[in-house]
């Protein structure tokens, strides 16, 4: 997989809870005024956001470009023929079709999104991780424990010895008894939820193996496992950030399921025609 160089305007969504006071207002700026952004010099826009020169180059740096005019550059590439984005807003009048429409593209924008952040190494490696592992448990709170559940829906296909479940109680029991030779993967939109950090710290005692699925890059999650993998969504009057994330989510557990089925290779097709055997019966 060939990984797409992020967009500007992305690249700074993604990166936004890791920046200082000062970079903040950068990015604010930049998200609010992207044409006037590549009209301006370096000087200019320094001196209307009150900072120095220095400040907006080492902003720059820091996502990933080598100084002000490459950013301006990629960010025109943008905003010079845009893709309306007729999904940002449902307005009150708005009809059933029209509002079908925008949360159908607000849904492909976060897939699409999510594959140009796709990291190939840090999936591999999460691949490998599971199906090397003597268990894998999948934990997740709140609207993530729909997705813990789909994951343990899929990777049960495949043989691997996985486990779930919903209670935050006994996650933290079952999160105890993991060692070093399973692995946990741990879902959360913002990296931050109370009782998923819990969780890590619970198996990082016990040096578990752990993978992370989760929106923000530099959170308290991302920054504690040994593989995170990224989704991106932005956030509209009518609809979270979270709930669109895990169209991206249950996507990437998708990716991870086939790359699994396909490592495992005859003991995973094995596993899948028995669980087709098994609920066969349920079909009239």
């Amino acid at each position: 997989m060939k990984k797409q160089q992020q967009s500007v305007l992305m690249n700074v969504r993604t990166n936004y809870p890791r920046f200082s006071v000062t970079e903040r207002k950068i990015a604010d700026y930049i998200l609010k005024n992207p044409n006037k952004i590549i009209h301006s010099s370096i000087n200019q826009l320094a001196e209307d956001l009150d900072v120095a020169d220095s400040t907006v180059f080492r902003f720059c740096k820091r996502i990933g470009y080598k100084g002000y005019q490459a950013m301006k550059i990629a960010l025109a590439s943008e905003v010079v023929s845009p893709i309306k984005d007729i999904h940002e807003n449902v307005d009150e009048g708005d009809s059933f079709d029209t509002i079908a429409s925008k949360v159908f593209r607000a849904n492909i924008e976060t897939l699409e999104d999510t594959l140009q952040i796709v990291d190939e190494e840090q999936l591999q490696l999460a691949v490998d991780t599971i199906v090397s592992s003597k268990s894998v448990h999948v934990f997740g709170s709140g609207g993530s424990s729909i997705i813990a559940l789909d994951a343990y829906h899929k990777l049960v296909r495949t043989g691997v010895n996985v486990h779930t479940v919903t209670d935050t109680h006994f996650q933290l029991m079952a999160a105890s008894q993991l060692t070093e030779q399973d692995c946990a993967v741990l879902i959360s939109h913002s990296g931050s939820s109370k009782d998923i950090l819990h969780i890590l710290n619970v198996v990082k005692k016990n040096n578990v193996k752990t993978i992370a699925i989760t929106n923000f890059a530099k959170s308290t999650l991302s920054a504690a496992v040994h593989v995170p993998l990224y989704t991106s969504s932005k956030e509209t009057d009518f609809r979270s950030e979270a709930l669109s994330s895990r169209i991206a989510q249950l996507t990437l557990i998708d990716v991870l399921y086939v790359n699994i089925l396909l490592k495992k290779g005859e003991e995973g097709q094995a596993a899948l025609k028995k669980m087709r055997e098994a609920i066969l019966v349920k079909r009239i």
